[in-house]
């Protein structure tokens, strides 16, 4: 099963179903629609979900679709600021990521 760890500020969000969308850069697990989830913190899995679409594209080009249910930033600066610091490399409008929406189960 693959997995996927979430910062323990979004644990709740996606419990009570308002966050079903992830970002995700450098895709090493091969992410793909129907795929089951161990959904963890960094320590233990809080929840298991299935992927329901996936799709590829670039910060620039996240459309308004991309953003619902994922949290929000105040700006395009925050977000990557925020996205570095998960990441530990430097994001920004051009930097390719998958948009990945899921369904708790």
């Amino acid at each position: 099963m693959k997995k996927l760890k979430f910062s323990s500020n979004l644990i709740e969000l996606i419990l009570n179903k308002t966050k079903d969308t992830t970002w995700r850069i450098n895709d090493d697990k091969w992410l793909k629609i129907w795929d089951i989830l161990s959904l963890s913190d960094w320590e233990k899995e809080f929840s298991k979900a299935e992927i329901l679409w996936v799709k590829e594209t670039s910060f620039e080009h996240l459309t308004n679709e991309d953003k619902n249910w994922h949290e929000n930033f105040s700006s395009d600066e925050e977000m990557y600021k925020i996205y570095s610091w998960y990441y530990k490399i430097n994001i920004w409008a051009k930097t390719r990521l998958k948009v990945i929406k899921f369904k708790l189960i």
